[in-house]
């Protein structure tokens, strides 16, 4: 790993994400790179709009919620003070929980996966990953994790869905395998062996 790069987390709900992304942050301060850790929804009032749709206290169709996901990934990347361009321009190395895999995944169980990537497509100009990666686990076990962790499912938490959601990401993996560059792991395993398989996987870029 020879500079500073720009790093997205996937997978569907209770994959283990976020202990990866705390993990790889920590790895790579240590080694002493410049790190930036963020998420999508992020925190921002679009983000906040649609964590509000999430846990049922607003409600909107899935063209709407695609659109807000839009919105709050062009805030994200375009954003003059933390911005993900900014981030990397000031030498951070960018780790996401989600980008636009999540959207082409998520929203695509409910429409054209198509019509999801084109209006992406700005954002795939923007800024591509350097890697994706990819922690699989069963949709069975993201259920168990989510029923341990939450009171109560958020929208798109079923079973159901999720393994809609989770054969909507192969299909893109394979869709774009030209373009993108993505690295997938077993989720199964304990976060350390995972963590040392994607810190290896990253040093070698």
């Amino acid at each position: 790993m020879n500079k500073n790069l720009f790093i997205a987390f996937e997978g569907i709900d209770g994959s283990g994400k976020s202990t990866q992304v705390k993990l790889l942050a920590e790895r790579l301060t240590k080694e002493g790179h410049k790190v930036y850790s963020t998420f999508e929804p992020t925190d921002s009032d679009i983000g906040k709009l649609i964590r509000n749709i999430f846990s049922h206290k607003t409600q909107a169709n899935h063209q709407t919620i695609a659109a807000l996901f839009l919105a709050d990934r062009f805030h994200h990347l375009l954003n003059k003070t933390d911005g993900l361009l900014k981030k990397l321009e000031d030498g951070y190395t960018v780790i996401t929980d989600r980008y636009y895999f999540s959207s082409y995944a998520y929203h695509s169980v409910h429409m054209p996966m198509d019509w999801v990537i084109d209006i992406n497509a700005p954002c795939t100009k923007l800024l591509r990953p350097d890697l994706n990666i990819y922690i699989d686990i069963s949709p069975e076990e993201s259920m168990n994790r989510i029923t341990k962790a939450r009171e109560k499912a958020e929208l798109y938490e079923t079973l159901e869905n999720l393994t809609n959601v989770r054969n909507k990401y192969m299909e893109a993996f394979e869709l774009k395998k030209t373009d993108e560059k993505v690295f997938i792991t077993n989720g199964n395993r304990k976060p350390d062996l995972i963590a040392k398989d994607i810190t290896t996987m990253i040093l070698s870029l």
